[in-house]
């Protein structure tokens, strides 16, 4: 009774984490919207990560020991910041475009191509019913995309740009070597993505306004907040119950958008991410269930 007690309180704790990390993460992303107004995304990026980096340090330090800061396959990591740096720079690109939501919406298909990718190219085995989830998700992208329609966007393609790049980054974390602990491939996310995107910068690089520096500091801060309390939701509680909270980031990025931009996604957007989050959830459940 003890143990089913203490479970539960771990399941609602890890809930509450999630919940308030992916609106820490809805903020850092509204965050950079207003900065891509003025500042390109490398440059964005490249400022949150070398704020964060402090952060992360002591995070690592706190949460996993001195240990934490080791690093046995440093080159994967590299590699992994690549991968991340690419998803951000698109979806931030996106921002300048898009709504708020409807960038968001797009970059939920990502669970989908971790499914394929894990198929086609990774062997591993997929049944019928996630192959017709997969099916189902992407058909609420062409939804909510209207390829060939007039009100279709070139812009929309970047997000899912991201989704497959997001993907690429989870597949990833099999190559990391198993000794190294979930705060070291944070540390080394944050490290890899400030060392990466200082290479380019320098082209892009435009001074920073005063008014701004709260702002850079805020991404920095959402950024990683939202970052460390969704990792430990998933340590407290099983990933069938908080993975699906992800998707809260909708109704998170929507009352965004409409206070700060006066966005409202048309009625296509919100259908096609309906049948995006249907799949990605029912993905999520089959997953966990053949699993055990």
């Amino acid at each position: 009774m003890q143990a089913t007690l203490e479970l539960r309180r771990a399941s609602l704790a890890g809930m509450a984490m999630m919940c308030v990390g992916v609106a820490c993460l809805s903020v850092n992303d509204a965050l950079a919207k207003a900065l891509t107004a003025t500042y390109s995304p490398l440059q964005i990026l490249f400022l949150r990560n070398l704020v964060a980096l402090p952060f992360a340090v002591l995070i690592a330090v706190r949460m996993g020991g001195t240990a934490a800061l080791r690093s046995h396959r440093p080159v994967t990591h590299l590699m992994r910041g690549l991968l991340w740096i690419s998803a951000a720079f698109l979806f931030f690109s996106s921002l300048k475009y898009l709504a708020l939501a409807e960038a968001t919406a797009l970059v939920f298909v990502a669970p989908l191509f971790i499914t394929a990718i894990s198929a086609l190219f990774l062997r591993e085995h997929v049944g019928w019913r996630r192959w017709l989830a997969l099916l189902a998700g992407f058909t609420g992208v062409l939804i909510a995309v209207r390829p060939g329609a007039a009100a279709f966007q070139p812009a929309s393609l970047l997000p899912v740009g991201t989704a497959l790049f997001y993907a690429l980054l989870m597949i990833s974390a099999r190559w990391v070597d198993r000794r190294e602990s979930v705060w070291t491939l944070l540390l080394y996310l944050t490290g890899a993505g400030a060392l990466l995107s200082s290479l380019v910068v320098p082209f892009v690089w435009v001074p920073v306004q005063p008014a701004d520096y709260w702002l850079f500091a805020a991404i920095a801060l959402f950024g990683t907040a939202g970052m460390t309390l969704m990792t430990q939701a998933f340590r407290l509680a099983p990933a069938v119950v908080v993975a699906p909270l992800d998707y809260t980031a909708l109704v998170c990025a929507t009352v965004i958008g409409w206070l700060f931009w006066n966005e409202l996604p048309d009625a296509p957007v919100f259908v096609g991410a309906a049948v995006i989050v249907a799949s990605g959830v029912f993905t999520i459940w089959r997953e966990n269930r053949v699993g055990r």
